[in-house]
């Protein structure tokens, strides 16, 4: 009967903890930075912006991209991909959102583990990569043997 209870005891535990990494996360986010608002304020505010921007075809290709995300971070990792998508289409001063654009915003915005699946997805849908491969390139998290090598480059 104890060592269920210890078992038990751990499990608690352990979901207390991973639940208050993702809120920590998420508290660290909502905080303001010098310019007075947070990085979700801003993410808010480039949807808010770009919403009228987007074509059904896109909406549906950035789905396409963010379906290996497991349902219960979907929705977060929807928003953080198209508020950067719609940094980029400001940027640009786009009227529409091309895919070349949400491309980009997806290499952008997600790390380099993600990158595999975005290379399968353009292959299939024949989408020549080579005019993105400057940003495949230069994502941070980069975990080869000599990674440090080519991050000071």
């Amino acid at each position: 009967m104890s060592i269920i209870l210890v078992i038990w005891g751990f499990l608690l535990i352990s979901l207390m903890a991973i639940g208050g990494y993702f809120m920590f996360r998420k508290f660290l986010k909502r905080l303001p930075k010098e310019d007075g608002k947070s990085i979700m304020d801003w993410e808010e505010h480039y949807l808010e912006e770009t919403r009228h921007k987007w074509k059904d075809e896109e909406k549906e290709f950035l789905e396409e991209l963010v379906s290996p995300v497991p349902e219960l971070f979907r929705d977060v990792a929807r928003q953080r991909i198209a508020s950067k998508i719609g940094e980029l289409s400001i940027n640009k001063q786009e009227n529409i959102i091309q895919r070349s654009t949400v491309i980009e915003g997806y290499i952008i915005a997600t790390p380099k583990r993600d990158h595999k699946f975005l290379r399968k997805k353009l292959k299939e849908k024949s989408i020549d990569t080579t005019p993105y491969e400057p940003l495949f390139q230069q994502s941070k998290d980069n975990y080869d043997f000599d990674w440090r090598e080519k991050y000071q480059k």
